[in-house]
């Protein structure tokens, strides 16, 4: 049974590159060097083996500045059939509440899907909260952190294996659902030359705010009844010292150093 499978990710900062606004409490996203986030790469490739198994079409979907698009034709050069960026100056700022709320007046806008698939948190945000919130705004019953997905009746149903604390569960779902996936559940499949060629030319569709006719009052910061007090960059400040004489006196030495650093 083809089917239509939404895949949410997100563009992060670069971890080499990040910077914080430190008054708003946020991160600088533009201007910044960017990637995918690499969990979504993850459950990219879950859609794409979805789809490989049988059939149907695969959409991209992201919230972020117009910077995205470039992470959303990475996604068509590996395979994906369309590009969705929700984008407007009026999201920034959105904690996890505002955003399921973006992402879900985004996906109500391409119709009919079957499958939608996050991966389990951001590197940036580390929450896991975008996922399982977005089931309940789309009325979706969800499975979250899948480590095996097997298809059962030619798509008619699913059978997830799903990792918790004392071991796993395994569950059956029938579409529509929702999941989401931790790292290491595959292998994510390169882009192609065939993949990059089209992603050149592939028209992404952009929607602000008015096209998904959204509640100012529930996104941006009057949406988010998350604040984040304050940031900080914790320095890392080493200090390097030879140790010498013989090896049971480098070894008093060292034990010396690490009870007066308070680790021993």
């Amino acid at each position: 049974m083809p089917l239509n499978i939404v895949v949410c990710i997100k563009q992060v900062p670069d971890a080499r590159t990040v910077r914080f606004d430190a008054e708003k409490g946020t991160i600088i996203r533009e201007g910044v060097d960017a990637v995918i986030n690499p969990v979504d790469l993850n459950a990219l490739e879950a859609g794409l083996s979805l789809k490989d198994a049988l059939g149907g079409e695969v959409t991209a979907i992201s919230m972020g500045p117009p910077q995205a698009v470039e992470a959303l034709r990475e996604t068509i050069a590996m395979g994906v059939d369309k590009g969705v960026l929700l984008s407007d100056r009026s999201f920034a700022g959105s904690d996890t509440l505002a955003t399921t709320y973006i992402l879900a007046k985004g996906i109500e806008m391409l119709g009919r899907f079957d499958v939608v698939i996050c991966g389990k948190q951001s590197m940036d945000g580390d929450t896991a909260q975008v996922g399982p919130g977005l089931a309940v705004r789309l009325g979706l019953p969800s499975v979250a952190y899948v480590k095996e997905i097997t298809v059962l009746n030619d798509g008619g149903l699913f059978r997830f294996r799903r990792e918790t604390d004392s071991g796993y569960d395994v569950v059956e779902v029938e579409p529509p659902f929702l999941v989401t996936v931790p790292p290491l559940l595959n292998t994510p499949r390169l882009p192609s030359l065939k993949g990059k060629m089209r992603a050149k030319k592939a028209d992404i569709t952009i929607y602000n705010a008015n096209d998904i006719k959204a509640d100012l009052k529930k996104i941006g910061f009057e949406g988010s009844p998350t604040r984040v007090v304050s940031t900080a960059v914790h320095a890392f400040n080493a200090r390097k010292e030879m140790l010498s004489g013989t090896v049971e006196e480098q070894v008093r030495a060292l034990i010396g150093r690490l009870k007066e650093a308070g680790l021993l």
